[in-house]
C-alpha cells in the first residue's frame, strides 16, 4: 500500500476515495448550477486544504462526467500549492454542442490526487545536451504503433 500523508482540511464535504488503491479523491460541488452547451464556470467546493511541504494536489477531470456527459476542467490539471490556503475551484466546461448539464449541491465534479513534488534547480546553459526525440514536438511519434511494440489498440 502507497505512503500515506496528512493533509489538514476544512471542508463541507470531505473528499474520499471510492474504492480502496484510487489515486484520485472525489471533489463535490458547493452550489447547484446549470451549464449550457460550450458553457464554462468556476465551481465552489467548500474545500480548503493545507498540504505539507513537498507536496501539490492537482484537480482533474472525472472520467464518467467527461465520457457520458463531455464535462471536464478547463486547466487540468488544476494545481494546488502547498501555501495555497482559499477554497479548492473547479473551472468546469461543457463540451456538448446541444445538451446543458445540471450539477446539484454535493454532486461529484473533479477528483484530487496529492502527490509529492521536486522544485528544479534551473541551470541556464548556451546549448542543451543532445537525445533520441531531439526537437520533435506534438504528433511526432505518429499514430502508428512502433514496430515490436505490443499495442491496446488505441493511439499512440
Amino acid at each position: 500500500m502507497a505512503e500515506s500523508v496528512e493533509v489538514l482540511i476544512t471542508a463541507s464535504v470531505v473528499p474520499h476515495y471510492a474504492h480502496p488503491g484510487d489515486a484520485g479523491a472525489d471533489l463535490h460541488s458547493a452550489e447547484s448550477l446549470t451549464l449550457a452547451p460550450g458553457e464554462r464556470a468556476l465551481v465552489g467546493t467548500g474545500v480548503s486544504i493545507a498540504l505539507p511541504h513537498g507536496f501539490a494536489a492537482f484537480v482533474v477531470p472525472r472520467s464518467g462526467l467527461a465520457a457520458k456527459h463531455g464535462i471536464t476542467i478547463v486547466n487540468s490539471p488544476g494545481t494546488v500549492d502547498a501555501g495555497y490556503r482559499g477554497e479548492i475551484k473547479v473551472a468546469l466546461l461543457n463540451t456538448d454542442t446541444s445538451a446543458p448539464f445540471e450539477i446539484a449541491a454535493g454532486d461529484r465534479i473533479a477528483q484530487l490526487i496529492i502527490m509529492p513534488v521536486t522544485r528544479a534547480n534551473f541551470i541556464p546553459v548556451e546549448t542543451l545536451p543532445g537525445s533520441a526525440r531531439g526537437e520533435g514536438g506534438f504528433g511526432s511519434t505518429g499514430t502508428s504503433p512502433i514496430a515490436g511494440t505490443p499495442t491496446s489498440g488505441g493511439i499512440a
